[in-house]
């Protein structure tokens, strides 16, 4: 294909100059010669405690200028082998979940059509319910890799089905996803009981706990994955709050324990080789994130998603 869309150059227009678009990515809504899009989708009303994550998008954005083309990590230049533009925001309908849901979910169709890979900046967790009922749709159901430091597999809050914290069980019931080929990642903190890990596992998922993660490098970890997901296409979900505060405050639900910024960062890159057909990273609130550091590090998480895109276009002879 023709490589049509790359960031602006920020060797000749300085970084703090122009509209916050993801990385400095042409602001264009096609679905047509790009590879990936980076797309926001501000939706809180599914949160539980703190909200104001639909503000996350534009502030990953503004973070996301201080990003580079070249990724030394997986020694890969993304531009040289994908195109792709930051596609703007979903329409939503703040108050109303399952309204917004459809929404989001008819707004991704439209890319998942064009096999296009979505790098989708939210919002509350809520939202990956609608990612992954677009990508079921598209794909079949997807193995599910979620990086975070709950399992959201709680049956219902507040007597609500829909929530940030019911998402991955209500994807298994809809059987949006195969839990026998997915795995939960970093799960940590207190908890209603030991019901609440047992359930996800109940579903049929694998669970890997902060405590079991740190016995594992990030090498092993990945063999875990590709144990578990095979060929299956894949979509990863990775909550900020799977970072420790220290390093993502900025979140409504934080838990003491976590990962470090270069923890996270090596995890998402040994994802490499996975049939991998969408991303969200989620849960980023500004208002509690005074230095920006929270908005930084899901801007970072996203380009390492990115990066995925570009090695797996190279490892396929760039096609």
């Amino acid at each position: 294909m023709v490589h049509k869309y790359a960031p602006v150059d920020s060797q000749q227009s300085p970084r703090f100059t122009g509209v916050k678009t993801f990385m400095r990515l042409p602001h264009v809504r096609t679905e047509e010669e790009i590879d990936f899009a980076v797309v926001g989708v501000p939706f809180d009303t599914g949160g539980s405690f703190a909200v104001g994550t639909r503000f996350g998008p534009e502030a990953v954005r503004s973070m996301s200028s201080l990003l580079r083309p070249y990724n030394p990590g997986l020694d890969i230049d993304i531009f040289a082998y994908c195109s792709g533009v930051d596609y703007g925001d979903f329409a939503v309908n703040p108050g109303y979940i399952e309204e917004s849901y459809q929404l989001i979910e008819e707004q991704l169709a439209k890319l998942l059509k064009h096999r296009v890979v979505p790098i989708l900046i939210g919002g509350d967790h809520s939202v990956t319910l609608p990612h992954l009922r677009a990508m079921a749709k598209q794909y079949g159901k997807v193995s599910l890799v979620h990086f975070d430091s709950h399992g959201d597999t709680w049956d219902a809050y507040f007597g609500k089905k829909y929530t940030h914290g019911t998402v991955f069980r209500r994807a298994a019931e809809e059987e949006l996803v195969d839990p026998s080929r997915s795995i939960q990642i970093g799960m940590r903190g207190s908890l209603y009981g030991p019901s609440d890990l047992k359930d996800g596992e109940a579903l049929g998922y694998r669970i890997i706990t902060t405590d079991q993660l740190r016995q594992l490098t990030p090498k092993e970890l990945r063999e875990a994955i590709v144990q578990r997901v095979g060929d299956n296409p894949v979509f990863v979900s990775f909550d900020v709050d799977f970072l420790d505060p220290v390093y993502a405050p900025g979140t409504g639900t934080p838990e003491i324990g976590g990962f470090a910024t270069f923890e996270a960062q090596q995890y998402v890159r040994n994802l490499t080789g996975l049939h991998i057909v969408g991303f969200d990273v989620v849960e980023v609130l500004p208002d509690r994130d005074p230095a920006r550091v929270t908005s930084l590090a899901a801007a970072n998480i996203a380009y390492e998603f990115i990066s995925l895109v570009a090695w797996g276009k190279r490892a396929n002879g760039g096609l």
